[in-house]
């Protein structure tokens, strides 16, 4: 009896480690591949801050993290890829403020941003520079905007597409200064860029990150920044609010999010990798020499966060009348 009783207890601890073993080998992530769903042509900051993220991420994670670019409709046809994916961690959305844009910009769209996806967590943001092409004749905001008024409908500024940072920093640019000048969107910003750099448009607001050493080099001229204060990377440019436009305010953040229901731990095991990487030394100090600033929040603080600036963005498009062309 003592001999079976022994037997019985063997193999109840023995199923108990199986359990215990299975449910770890279920909590363990990622085993395979992760794929990270960029939104916009390759190039602009969300695929350049994407790659960067997951080559860190993979290091850590043990497996690789693989970009997927799929632009179009304004970033809403990769977005509804990820809304529709399993919520099971190896899909990932990298985003934009485009994003809370969209939500007050597109009356119909397949998703909901708040419903379908979860909130991971937030990158960086940093500042749009507002450039022109050297042969516009105007060195500053005032003589832009004075060109502009006296040539309404004359000039174009180019854009990465309806409801993206560029689109609507040139839309809130358009009803403060309460001048003319026609959207030419495109398909992505190195597209618009290009654009700008040929003089087939005469304007745009470009991540300062990749267009700072244009205006550096003097392909384009940089007649002003769209922050609050002025760039540590271009010193010498006034800010929109200080060159003639109180209270002007549009700069570009990214972050990345999940499909809704993906479990809490792997949301928690990424935002904690991704936010351990934006705040390394190294990476604060080549981000800041890139003029990008870490964000450092919670997956809760990063909900609170999109909700607010969804909010903010709506009265942007209110004001400006800003619409899909």
């Amino acid at each position: 009896m003592a001999f079976n009783k022994s037997l019985r207890q063997i193999a109840g601890s023995v199923a108990t480690a199986c359990v215990a073993t299975g449910v770890l080998a279920q909590t363990v992530y990622p085993t395979k591949p992760v794929r990270i769903v960029v939104p916009y042509s390759a190039g602009g900051p969300a695929d350049i801050y994407a790659r960067f993220i997951g080559d860190r991420v993979q290091k850590t994670l043990g497996q690789p993290f693989v970009i997927e670019n799929r632009p179009g409709a304004g970033a809403i046809i990769g977005t509804d890829a990820v809304a529709k994916s399993a919520p099971d961690g190896y899909t990932l959305l990298m985003m934009s403020n485009t994003h809370t844009v969209n939500e007050s910009l597109f009356t119909k769209k397949p998703y909901s941003l708040m419903r379908d996806l979860a909130p991971i967590s937030p990158i960086n943001y940093s500042d749009l520079l507002l450039v022109v092409h050297p042969s516009v004749p105007a060195n500053n905001l005032k003589e832009l905007i004075a060109l502009a008024e006296s040539r309404p409908g004359a000039l174009n500024y180019a854009s990465s597409g309806p409801g993206t940072p560029y689109h609507m920093a040139g839309e809130l640019f358009k009803a403060m200064a309460g001048i003319d000048v026609v959207h030419v969107p495109h398909k992505g910003s190195a597209e618009a860029r290009t654009s700008v750099l040929a003089g087939d448009v005469q304007m745009m607001f470009d991540a300062i990150t990749t267009m700072a050493s244009l205006a550096q080099s003097g392909k384009v001229r940089a007649i002003a920044t769209s922050g609050k204060i002025r760039s540590s990377i271009t010193p010498g440019v006034p800010t929109l609010d200080e060159a003639g436009l109180p209270g002007y305010d549009a700069v570009i953040w990214l972050g990345m999010m999940a499909p809704t229901a993906t479990p809490k731990p792997i949301v928690d095991s990424l935002n904690s990798e991704i936010q351990k990487i934006a705040n390394l030394p190294d990476v604060k100090e080549a981000w800041a020499k890139q003029g990008a600033v870490p964000m450092r929040m919670t997956p809760t603080e990063f909900g609170k966060f999109l909700e607010r600036d969804i909010q903010k963005w709506a009265k942007v498009v209110k004001f400006s009348g800003a619409k899909v062309d």
